[in-house]
C-alpha cells in the first residue's frame, strides 16, 4: 500500500499567523485549485490531509469523483483574527482519500482539543489513521489515544504530529515504527525563524514494514511538504 500525508494549511490559520503562504496566494481560490491539482496528481492508494477547509474539501470532491472520501469535521471552526475570511465554508476537517474499498471505523476529535483529532478507516485489512496532534502538552493524552486506536494492528498512522520522531517514538512505544526521511533532504515543515523541529509530519506503522519513505516538496502551496511511503 502506498500512502501520503499533507497538511494543506487552512486559510484562516494562514491569515491569523501572517503566513508567507497567505502573501504568496492572495486569492484563496487559486491556492485551493493548486492544492487540488497536487492531490489529483498523486497515485498513492491512501492520502491523508490535515487543515482542510470546507471550500477545499468541496473542490477536491468535485475533482476526484472516482475516489472515496472519509472526513472528520471538527467542532471548532477557525475564527479570523486579522482579516476577513475568503472562505464560503470555513469549517476545518481531517480527510482520508482512498482509491479502492474502505470503511470508516472511527472519527473523533480529541477530548482535550476540539480542533484536532483522529480519523480511522479500514483499507485492505489495515487500520489507516489520519491525525493532527496538538503542539503542546495536550499531545501526551492524544498519543495515548492514537496508540489505542492502532491496537492490535496492523495499522498505519499518517499526519501532522507537531513533534519530532524521537518524541513521537517515546510516546507511542516500541510496537511502532516511524519512517525515516533523508536528513539532508527537504523538511516536512520548513522553518527559518524558530528552533522547533522541521520534521513533524510522519508515516508510522504498527505490524507493518515501512519503505521508500520520502518528503515531496510542494512549491510553496502550503507551509508543510507532503510525505509519502510504501507500507506492508
Amino acid at each position: 500500500m502506498t500512502v501520503a500525508s499533507w497538511n494543506v494549511l487552512h486559510r484562516v490559520h494562514a491569515d491569523n499567523w501572517a503566513s508567507e503562504i497567505a502573501g504568496r496566494w492572495p486569492d484563496e481560490t487559486d491556492r485551493i485549485a493548486a492544492v487540488t491539482a497536487l492531490v489529483a496528481g498523486r497515485a498513492d492508494q491512501v492520502i491523508a490531509l490535515q487543515e482542510v477547509s470546507g471550500d477545499q474539501l468541496a473542490d477536491l470532491r468535485k475533482s476526484l469523483p472516482e475516489r472515496t472520501f472519509h472526513t472528520l469535521r471538527y467542532p471548532r471552526v477557525p475564527r479570523p483574527k486579522q482579516v476577513a475570511s475568503q472562505l464560503s465554508e470555513g469549517f476545518e476537517a481531517l480527510v482520508l482519500i482512498v482509491d479502492g474499498p474502505s470503511r470508516t471505523l472511527a472519527a473523533e476529535p480529541f477530548d482535550n482539543d476540539p480542533g484536532n483529532g483522529a480519523l480511522v478507516v479500514e483499507v485492505a485489512g489495515v487500520r489507516v489513521i489520519a491525525t493532527h496532534v496538538t503542539g503542546d502538552n495536550r499531545r501526551n493524552r492524544q498519543f495515548a489515544r492514537l496508540a489505542e486506536l492502532a491496537t492490535p494492528g496492523p495499522a498505519v498512522l499518517l499526519g501532522d504530529f507537531n513533534a519530532d520522531s524521537s518524541t513521537v517514538a517515546t510516546a507511542l512505544g516500541a510496537d511502532f515504527e516511524i519512517a525515516v526521511f533523508a536528513p539532508d533532504g527537504p523538511a516536512t515543515r520548513p522553518r527559518t525563524t524558530t528552533s522547533k523541529s522541521q520534521f513533524i509530519d510522519h508515516v508510522i506503522t504498527r505490524g507493518l514494514a515501512v519503505r521508500e519513505a520520502a518528503v515531496v516538496p510542494v512549491a510553496g502551496v502550503s507551509d508543510h511538504n507532503l510525505v509519502r511511503a510504501a507500507v506492508g
